[in-house]
């Protein structure tokens, strides 16, 4: 696509505006880092456009903080204070949710990830946010926790503009063949190879 021109144009009714402000279906996948940091930069894009902003991270525990949660939070006072980008929520395991990871059997911790999911379908049957984070979310799906046929259902089903990006390795091939983009991270270098642990700002 050199200079942003599409390749081919499709007989679908549509017309250009129609079709440009259709809302995507995204996959972040990849054995590398970097597919959250993609995502929260869409959402930012989305903050920007005055865009409700729902981040639900699947796997991370309530104990470990990142720095776009912070960022995205103080985001999120900004608009209540003074009006200006989208509201922002941001959830995750062990803040508030019944499927927090707690201790339990694995049996516990799949109905505890499908009832989270449940949560956000019900959000986007109802046009809750134009923006839907669900990071690390192929490892519930991979795992079987969550039906991938349920998600790519109403994930097409789903009605006005509610951009989804979902990451996480190894995503399952039916939800990479709905989405309208998908990105594979590939490692080339990385510091940890020669040693070096993570560092703060660079990793979290």
């Amino acid at each position: 696509m050199p200079q942003g021109q599409v390749t081919s144009v499709p007989q679908d009714g549509l017309t250009t505006r129609q079709r440009r402000n259709r809302p995507l279906l995204v996959v972040h996948t990849g054995e590398m880092k970097g597919k959250s940091t993609a995502a929260f930069g869409l959402a930012l894009r989305g903050w920007n456009q005055g865009w409700s902003i729902g981040v639900f991270q699947f796997v991370k525990s309530a104990k470990w903080k990142v720095g776009e949660e912070a960022a995205f939070r103080a985001l999120g006072r900004l608009h209540t204070e003074t009006g200006e980008g989208g509201p922002v929520e941001w959830h995750k395991m062990g803040e508030g949710w019944s499927w927090a990871r707690k201790q339990g059997s694995e049996a516990d911790h799949a109905a505890q990830a499908a009832e989270g999911w449940a949560e956000i379908r019900r959000r986007i049957e109802n046009q809750v946010h134009e923006v839907y984070v669900l990071d690390e979310f192929t490892y519930p799906i991979k795992w079987g926790w969550v039906d991938v046929r349920e998600v790519v259902d109403v994930l097409a089903a789903r009605e006005g503009r509610q951009h989804v990006i979902i990451t996480g390795r190894d995503a399952a091939p039916e939800l990479i063949e709905a989405a309208d983009l998908v990105m594979e991270t590939t490692k080339i270098k990385h510091p940890m190879d020669a040693g070096q642990k993570g560092q703060r700002g660079i990793e979290w």
